[in-house]
C-alpha cells in the first residue's frame, strides 16, 4: 500500500480541513509555532503570514512546495527557496473584491465631506494590479476622474495613459496606494511615502494606504498632517503593527486594523488557491474546488484568485449612501473606525460597511 505524502498546514486556514486527506495525511498546527521537526518529512507547506519559512525551518526537510493563503509573501525566503527548489505560490488577488470594498466605503464617506463630490475630485492610483485595476473601475463609475501611476506596467506595455508618480501627486485630490511591498529594484516601495511625496501631493488631498504598512513613512505624514497639507488619511496598514504610531492613529479620518482584506470570500479564494496550487503539485482533482460552505458562489465562478464576483454597486448617490447611517442615527459619525477583523460579513457590501461605520 503507498504511503500518502505528508502536509503540514496552518490549523487557522479556514475550510480547508477535509478537503485534502483523502489524498495525504495532514497536520494542522498552530502557524506560529510550525519547527523545523514539524516540516522535516512533509513534502508540503500550507501556510500564512505567521510563519517564517527560511533556512531555519526548511534546512534538510523534503518540502517542495510552500503555498501561502495570502497575497503578500514576506515571510518566504524566496531566494532562499529557489536556490534548493521550492516552489512557491500564493493567492494572488484573493481578497482584492474586499479591499475594493474598503477603498469604495472610505470614498463614499469622503464624498460626504463638504466639497469632496467624486465630479469635483482627481483619484490617483498608485500600483494598478489586481486591486488597484477594481478601483479604477469602480471610481469612474462613481465620477471620479481617474490617474493611474504603474512603473512596471508603463515599461511593459506603453501607450495607455499611465503618469509619472510626479505627475499623478501633482494633480490627484485622493491618493491611494495599491503597491507590492519590495525592498531593492527600480520600483522599489519601501518607504515610498517619504516627505517629498507628501510634499508632492496637493494641498488639502487624501490619502488612503491599505497595501503594506511600510510603503509609509509616519513622520512625513504626521507632519504634512499637523500643517494641514494633508487633510485625510485613512489607514488600514500600519508600521509597526499592532505597535502602531498613536498621534498618527488619533489624526487619521478612518483608522482599521490591517481588515480591508477581511472578507468571508476573500478568505474562501485564499483557501482554493492553495488548494488548486497543491492539486497542480500532485495531479490531484481539485483543481476547481471552491469551499461548499460558499454555496451561494458557484465553483465555476473562481478560475484563479483574482475572480471572486463582488456584489453589485448599489444605486444610490454617493452622498445617500455615506450618510445613510449618519441620518439614522442624528449626528456624524465618529473620526475612525474599529472593526473585529475575524469573520465579519460587515464589509461584504459597501452599503453594510458605510452605515456601520457612520452609526458607531
Amino acid at each position: 500500500m503507498q504511503t500518502k505524502p505528508l502536509i503540514i498546514a496552518d490549523r487557522d486556514i479556514p475550510f480547508l480541513e477535509g478537503v485534502l486527506e483523502p489524498y495525504a495525511e495532514v497536520r494542522y498546527l498552530k502557524g506560529s509555532a510550525i519547527t523545523a521537526d514539524d516540516v522535516r518529512g512533509a513534502e508540503v507547506l500550507i501556510t500564512r503570514t505567521r510563519t517564517r519559512c527560511d533556512r531555519a525551518l526548511l534546512e534538510g526537510s523534503r518540502i517542495r512546495l510552500i503555498a501561502t493563503a495570502t497575497i503578500g509573501f514576506d515571510h518566504i525566503d524566496t531566494d532562499y527557496c529557489r536556490s534548493r527548489g521550492i516552489r512557491v505560490t500564493t493567492a494572488a488577488g484573493c481578497n482584492a473584491r474586499g479591499v475594493l470594498q474598503y477603498i469604495m466605503a472610505v470614498l463614499c464617506r469622503l464624498g460626504a465631506e463638504p466639497g469632496w463630490q467624486p465630479s469635483e475630485r482627481t483619484l490617483g492610483i498608485v500600483g494598478v494590479g489586481h486591486v488597484g485595476s477594481l478601483v479604477e473601475e469602480y471610481g469612474r463609475l462613481l465620477g471620479f476622474r481617474v490617474v493611474c501611476c504603474d512603473p512596471p506596467r508603463m515599461r511593459l506595455t506603453p501607450g495607455l495613459g499611465f503618469l509619472t508618480l510626479d505627475e499623478l501627486l501633482s494633480l490627484s485630490d485622493i491618493v491611494t496606494l495599491h503597491v507590492p511591498f519590495t525592498t531593492e529594484g527600480p520600483d522599489k516601495t519601501a518607504r515610498m511615502a517619504s516627505g517629498e511625496f507628501f510634499a508632492r501631493m496637493r494641498p488639502g488631498s487624501a490619502f488612503i494606504n491599505c497595501s503594506r504598512g511600510p510603503v509609509m513613512q509616519d513622520g512625513p505624514l504626521l507632519y504634512a498632517l499637523r500643517k494641514g497639507h494633508i487633510a485625510y488619511a485613512a489607514i488600514d496598514t500600519w508600521n509597526h503593527e499592532p505597535g502602531i504610531d498613536r498621534e498618527l492613529l488619533a489624526r487619521a479620518f478612518c483608522a482599521t486594523p490591517h481588515i480591508a482584506g477581511y472578507s468571508v470570500q476573500g478568505k474562501a479564494a485564499g483557501t482554493a488557491a492553495v488548494v488548486r496550487s497543491v492539486s497542480e503539485f500532485y495531479g490531484l482533482p481539485l483543481t476547481e474546488w471552491y469551499p461548499p460552505q460558499e454555496g451561494d458562489q458557484p465553483k465555476k465562478r473562481f478560475r484563479s484568485s483574482s475572480t471572486v464576483p463582488m456584489p453589485a454597486m448599489p444605486k444610490v448617490s454617493v452622498s445617500t449612501l455615506a450618510t445613510l447611517g449618519e441620518r439614522k442615527a442624528g449626528r456624524v459619525g465618529p473620526r475612525w473606525m474599529f472593526f473585529t477583523p475575524r469573520w465579519s460579513r460587515a464589509s461584504r457590501t459597501i452599503t453594510a460597511f458605510c452605515s456601520y461605520q457612520a452609526m458607531l
